[in-house]
């Protein structure tokens, strides 16, 4: 029996997905909710989002991209946005199935990976297990170098019965409030909370996060970036100096790990430089997916 989360008031079926924005795809592992923009005969670049914030995160990059001739895709990963939330381990090899079967189902090949924060240890896992469907590597405060360091709070959180509890009775404002550190710049934190609290209101989200802290998404990948590191894919890591979240120190490791690696630093940002930066990011991508 699942934690009855009362926040948690709407079921994500066929009838609430009727007035929802973008496209949904029955897969294996379950509905993805997703948006393909751009041109069809584009180059294909697919964006993946991180621990908890859904798709709305890739907004100037999936715009610019699109704009630019490329054939995007963005989608949220089960258990976030309008995606399915399966009673499931969410865990690495949740989120590669679910990536291969989506790109697969749409006949995405050769394509840029792009992955945020989470998205950095979903994507290294996905090229380790499957080189050929990837050309190109992005890295945007990248998580995974090494395991994030938890308060004694979220160690709590973590315990059965006791993350469920938490999460019941303070899960939904602490999280609201917390998603603020994400960015440098406090005149977007409204809109981005207010943007991020929608997805909330489905039941399975809570449950879905839980499962992610619990089954060794925060750990470190640091061997699956040394792995796909070997492969010498060129790779752009963009990094905001005043990331809050995953700190800019954590970047000399992931170049250890792919010393081949182009970084580049935002200066005056925190952990999501290309939604709080696109115009100095953009052009950045731009030049390396066109080289």
């Amino acid at each position: 029996m699942s934690f009855p989360y009362l926040d948690e008031t709407l079921e994500l079926n066929e009838e609430t997905r009727k007035d929802l924005p973008g496209s949904f795809i029955a897969l294996p592992s379950g509905i993805t909710h997703y948006e393909e923009g751009g041109d069809k005969n584009g180059q294909p670049v697919v964006l993946v989002h991180g621990f908890s914030v859904p798709y709305f995160i890739y907004d100037p990059t999936f715009e610019f991209l699109s704009n630019q001739g490329f054939r995007v895709l963005r989608y949220d990963l089960l258990g976030r946005g309008f995606s399915d939330r399966p009673n499931v381990r969410y865990n690495a090899d949740l989120f590669v199935n679910q990536l291969t079967e989506l790109l697969d189902a749409l006949d995405f090949k050769n394509i840029a990976l792009v992955g945020l924060s989470m998205g950095g240890p979903i994507t290294a896992s996905f090229i380790q297990r499957h080189p050929r469907y990837v050309s190109k590597h992005v890295l945007i405060d990248p998580a995974g170098a090494r395991a994030v360091s938890l308060s004694p709070m979220l160690k709590a959180v973590r315990m059965p019965g006791l993350g469920e509890l938490f999460l019941g009775l303070f899960g939904s404002g602490s999280m609201v409030k917390s998603i603020a550190s994400d960015l440098f710049t406090p005149e977007r934190v409204e809109q981005f909370r207010a943007k991020y609290k929608i997805q909330m209101k489905y039941r399975g989200f809570k449950r879905a996060i839980l499962s992610t802290m619990r089954n060794g998404m925060l750990n470190s990948f640091i061997e699956s970036y040394r792995r796909v590191g070997a492969l010498k894919k060129p790779t752009l890591i963009f990094w905001g100096r005043q990331d809050a979240t995953i700190p800019f120190e954590h970047s000399a490791d992931i170049l250890a790990a792919m010393p081949h690696a182009e970084l580049r630093v935002v200066e005056n940002c925190g952990h999501i430089p290309h939604y709080e930066r696109p115009g100095e990011v953009n052009e950045i991508l731009l030049e390396f997916l066109r080289r």
